[in-house]
């Protein structure tokens, strides 16, 4: 794992998939949102630090390729990027890939700071963004 990319493992479970034992395709933003939320932890940083201070990353835009199916058992690997850092937002890319190297899913997700108390974007903390920055 270089500086500036995480990655995150995670195993199918049964609940993540349909009928025929492939990943149900709104579970893949979900992956995605807790690589997010681990990488944060990383870096020094829980989702309670953002509540405690009625601050909350929140998702403003997704556009997310689906390349092929994931499976029941399947051990994934998300990889995660920061592509664009403002100061009341940022941008990741992602990915899910499998064992055998083949990328699944891609996504761009557009993540803002946001003042949950009034419900307006914000400045993201300075010790945040500065960490944001070291990996970006």
């Amino acid at each position: 794992m270089s500086n500036n990319t995480n990655n995150f493992q995670l195993r199918v479970f049964y609940e993540d998939t349909d009928a025929g034992g492939i990943v149900y395709h709104a579970n893949y933003l979900k992956f995605f949102e807790r690589a997010r939320t681990e990488w944060l932890r990383e870096l020094g940083f829980q989702q309670t630090d953002f509540l405690e201070q009625k601050l909350g990353l929140v998702v403003r835009r997704v556009e997310m390729d689906n390349i092929a199916s994931a499976k029941l058992d399947d051990l994934l690997t998300i990889t995660s990027s920061i592509s664009r850092l403002k100061r009341a937002s940022l941008v990741f890319k992602q990915e899910i890939i499998n064992e055998q190297q083949q990328v699944l899913c891609r996504a761009e997700v557009q993540v803002a700071c946001v003042n949950l108390t009034i419900s307006r974007p914000c400045a993201i903390p300075q010790a945040i963004l500065g960490a944001f920055e070291r990996v970006s």
